[in-house]
């Protein structure tokens, strides 16, 4: 076996894990009522089968004002041991054990949350993203708290969770009294760090007393805070220290709080193992388990921390979304048919303030929340299928109906991977050049035959397929503006797909996705870069953690970002617009690049249907979008043509 030492069996406490991968709580917002639905019991036994060590169900409050979602799941009944039982025994058939993660927000959260009480907190100090200024707790009702952490793990317990695991990074309410970020208090409970520690200490001490010192606890902190007082890697391994003097069987050391919320789920503009430091930093000082979480993407980095001692443990969130069946295909040496994470952090965080219906899902892995409803069966009727463009769209489409039986053949005109192979052009973005390739691997290995020549009505009568998808994807929109049709305007896409090269000072019209990441690429490259939006912003279409980054690229870069501001006239070295009703312009530049979008390429589709032929189109073919949509629309025609 190639990863000897990720299936090495480990021990948390008195708990026996079959090898050392974990999957940590992760928010799915898949129950709307707090309570374990059949799709949240269906996505764990995905899991299971898939060869975890260690399952751990997302956050539990341990009392109703600790709610930080509104629909949480909750530990402070005992009416809810029973919903519990019956997924840990099902789990537990497939040789995987079981942990929740004990929870209390604290001030993150808002009274909407809680029936409308008021939030309480270490201290009264508003947490910036929500705003409510919470309640100082008492001194008796920290003790209760406490209590309330010991209860909640005694029903976890009786539930069958082999463990539990005490959230205390992120900014929730343990490490809310631990950092001097929000702790002002002056009882036992704050001044110095043991004081701050307490209430942490206390937990551990109060679970250990109520459910027998042989029941592993774990902990959940943050190796840093990256808050200006926040806590350091220096404090946390004094904080360690006393937690496994406390009783603590295991540390899980992440990263980040809610306001540096970049760093917790690790994206795109982070190095692969960005956190392992932290790990080996507490390893060091402590003498129980350590797992290590961050953005640990390739399997020889997880291989390599085990082996150097950095982690005795392997916590993998985003790629346990991405493939569940990623121990069971590391341990059969399938390393090319693991669907990687590639941090793209667009569809598997909640975001505060937005809503999500639909809950946790996954870019990479349209079939994360819907194991059932999207279930690979072999088709009733075998069909010859022709897909016209090798888009990430054709790509999943033919690679699932292949696995159905069907006879697949992709026609592509220019190169795999379409618009999205341009996407892994800027920096950072080099993750989707693997999606791409894991992809067109999987339709090759499934039978799935490629031709590259463009689909034509004649070929398709010569062909006589049973059906053709169009996924011919989209093309850049060019804008009537005067001067657009000058030998200094070009695409973004022709400057990422090396078509077209900029000159060393460069506009680029749009501040979009697209636009702002043109942007981004060309000032690596040591050009003078302006950007022309007309919203108020530029990259609002980017998610969150990776816009901060990418902002913060811009800056570094000096690229000069005009807002609010709609072109009226491209000229020789520059261009007009207008902010308001003040006309401007901005002159000594080489290149102007569109960046305005895209439109649907679909001059097939028409064409085909007249010829009596079944036919779909899906993706930007169909309508333009992201590669989000695009995806999911071919899994789903995937499944049931």
């Amino acid at each position: 076996m190639k990863y000897e030492s990720i299936f090495k069996p480990g021990k948390i406490g008195t708990m026996e894990l079959k090898n050392r991968l974990v999957v940590p709580a992760m928010e799915t917002e898949y129950s709307k009522d707090g309570t374990i639905n059949e799709r949240i019991t269906d996505y764990w036994l995905m899991r299971a089968k898939g060869g975890w060590g260690l399952l751990t169900v997302e956050v539990a409050a341990v009392s109703p004002e600790g709610k930080g979602f509104p629909n949480s799941l909750t530990l402070f009944d005992d009416e809810c041991i029973p919903m519990y039982r019956k997924l840990t025994d099902e789990v537990h058939k497939y040789g995987a054990k079981m942990a929740i993660q004990l929870h209390h927000a604290g001030r993150q959260t808002i009274s909407a949350f809680i029936g409308g009480e008021r939030i309480v907190a270490p201290s009264a100090i508003a947490h910036p993203m929500y705003g409510e200024v919470p309640r100082e707790l008492t001194t008796e009702e920290c003790w209760r708290i406490i209590s309330d952490y010991g209860d909640a793990a005694v029903r976890a317990k009786k539930a069958g969770f082999d463990t539990v695991e005490v959230h205390a990074g992120h900014g929730y309410l343990p490490v809310q009294f631990m950092s001097p970020n929000v702790n002002r208090r002056v009882d036992e409970f704050g001044g110095d760090l043991e004081g701050r520690t307490k209430f942490a200490v206390e937990i551990i001490k109060n679970i250990k007393e109520k459910c027998g010192a042989d029941y592993p606890v774990m902990m959940r902190i943050s190796g840093e805070e990256h808050l200006d007082d926040g806590l350091t890697i220096e404090d946390n391994m004094l904080i360690a220290q006393m937690l496994e003097e406390a009783g603590v069987d295991a540390l899980n050391i992440s990263n980040g709080a809610a306001l540096s919320g970049q760093y917790i789920a690790g994206c795109m503009a982070l190095r692969s193992g960005f956190n392992l430091s932290n790990a080996a930093a507490i390893k060091s000082v402590v003498n129980i388990p350590v797992i290590a979480v961050g953005k640990l993407n390739e399997p020889y980095i997880m291989n390599d921390a085990l082996v150097k001692g950095e982690a005795d443990f392997i916590a993998i969130g985003r790629g346990s979304i991405a493939d569940p069946n990623m121990p069971k295909k590391l341990a059969e040496d399938l390393f090319d048919e693991i669907t990687p994470c590639i941090s793209c952090c667009q569809k598997c965080l909640p975001i505060p303030g937005v809503p999500n219906e639909f809950g946790m899902s996954c870019l990479a892995n349209p079939f994360c929340g819907r194991e059932k409803e999207m279930a690979i069966c072999e088709a009733e009727v075998k069909k010859s299928i022709m897909v016209a463009g090798a888009g990430p769209a054709g790509l999943m489409f033919a690679s699932v109906a292949a696995q159905r039986g069907h006879k697949v053949t992709v026609y592509e005109k220019e190169f795999i991977g379409g618009q999205f192979a341009l996407g892994a052009v800027p920096p950072t973005k080099q993750p989707i050049s693997k999606l791409i390739k894991h992809y067109y691997s999987m339709c090759k290995k499934n039978g799935v035959e490629f031709i590259f020549e463009e689909v034509t009505t004649d070929l398709i009568k010569e062909k006589k397929p049973d059906a053709v998808v169009v996924a011919t994807g989209g093309k850049p929109v060019v804008p009537r503006i005067e001067g657009v049709e000058g030998p200094n305007v070009v695409t973004a896409h022709d400057i990422l797909a090396g078509k077209a090269v900029s000159g060393q000072r460069a506009i680029v019209i749009g501040g979009g996705s697209v636009g702002v990441e043109t942007a981004d690429f060309l000032a690596e490259n040591m050009r003078s870069v302006a950007v022309v939006e007309m919203r108020d912003g530029v990259a609002l279409d980017e998610a969150p953690y990776p816009r901060i980054f990418l902002m913060e690229r811009l800056t570094k870069y000096g690229v000069n970002l005009i807002t609010g501001a709609t072109v009226t006239k491209i000229n020789p070295d520059g261009l007009t617009y207008k902010n308001g009703d003040e006309e401007y312009s901005i002159n000594g530049f080489d290149t102007i690049i569109l960046a305005i979008g895209v439109r649907s390429d679909n001059n097939l589709s028409s064409k085909i249907e007249e010829l009596g032929i079944e036919t779909y189109a899906i993706g930007d073919a169909d309508k333009a979008g992201n590669a989000v949509d695009a995806i999911f629309a071919a899994a789903k025609l995937g499944v049931t043509i």
